[in-house]
């Protein structure tokens, strides 16, 4: 499992898929969102804006992240 650091004390599920190098646009963010590939704490996730926080675990093709809080 990678762990993926964050600034603040939540991120949003796009922009979390975007820093993590998942997926390049916001876009292709969307499109896998909304077509039930990407997980969180195990539930499939299908809210682009869902808000995710520290200790949060986010599945996508196969590979595994976490986030964590940076600093």
């Amino acid at each position: 499992m990678e762990k993926i650091s964050i600034r603040d004390q939540s991120i949003r599920l796009g922009q979390f898929l975007k820093l993590a190098a998942v997926v390049s646009t916001g876009g292709e963010a969307k499109a896998r969102i909304q077509s039930g590939e990407v997980k969180v704490n195990g539930t499939v996730e299908l809210r682009r804006g869902a808000q995710l926080h520290v200790g949060d675990r986010v599945e996508i093709a196969g590979c595994f992240f976490e986030v964590e809080q940076s600093g």
